[in-house]
């Protein structure tokens, strides 16, 4: 029976055997939450950098860029880090090269698995539902803040967990860690991640919207997925 397992920080990646597992790649507030609501409004692929200045290099050729930097967006990119700014005709059908503070570094890291994921709340469902007949082990990458853990990502972590508990093995203290904080806050996210740094971060920016938004459940039936070097939708 394969196994599912949690790496709270990429800082940790490294005590993970991921070339035979299957990794989900969570950033919650905003990357990932970004990303599967640019697919469920029609975009091609996303190109996931860890860098600004790749991330120009790409907008130089042409492609549409999102950039973010400590929660803020530089200047001169198309889109910002809000889940919002993807509901536009402007994405459908485009490519768009992203890159992040923590979620598109956690999925650089991550080339080296069987196949590499973007988890959210909004799809998680659709998420668990593949991921229950896949033969190998998983593993939920979250991305945190800057090398430390946080709690939203860890909480997703916890529900995907719980949706696959009967199919995997929960073996690892990460894993029953995060599946136990997520079984204590699940009535009302919200409520629970309220005091956490990130939210209190994003508070200061003035996108409280955007923490309400990134913690509903299923909404979308999206599966990205790297293909190379790009992600695109399965």
């Amino acid at each position: 029976m394969q196994k599912i397992d949690v790496c709270i920080s990429p800082e940790l990646l490294h005590l993970y055997n991921i070339e035979n597992s299957i990794v989900v790649v969570v950033d919650i507030f905003r990357a990932t939450s970004c990303m599967t609501t640019a697919f469920a409004n029609g975009v091609e692929a996303i190109i996931p950098v860890s860098s600004i200045d790749e991330c120009v290099s790409y907008q130089q050729k042409g492609y549409l860029a999102a950039a973010e930097r400590d929660g803020k967006t530089p200047e001169g990119f198309d889109f910002d880090n809000s889940p919002f700014s993807y509901m536009t005709e402007k994405v459908n059908g485009a490519t768009i090269c992203v890159t992040t503070t923590n979620g598109t570094l956690a999925i650089t890291k991550s080339k080296s698995a069987v196949k590499v994921m973007v988890g959210s709340f909004l799809n998680l469902g659709a998420l668990a539902n593949y991921l229950k007949d896949q033969q190998y082990d998983i593993l939920v990458l979250c991305a945190g803040w800057k090398g430390k853990p946080n709690l939203e990502d860890t909480l997703f972590a916890g529900a995907l967990v719980e949706r696959l508990q009967e199919e995997f093995m929960v073996e690892d203290d990460s894993a029953l860690m995060a599946l136990r904080q997520y079984e204590l806050s699940k009535s009302d996210l919200l409520s629970f991640v309220a005091s956490s740094s990130h939210v209190k971060r994003l508070q200061r920016l003035g996108i409280q919207k955007d923490i309400a938004y990134c913690l509903q459940h299923d909404l979308y039936d999206v599966l990205p997925v790297m293909r190379g070097n790009t992600l695109v939708k399965m």
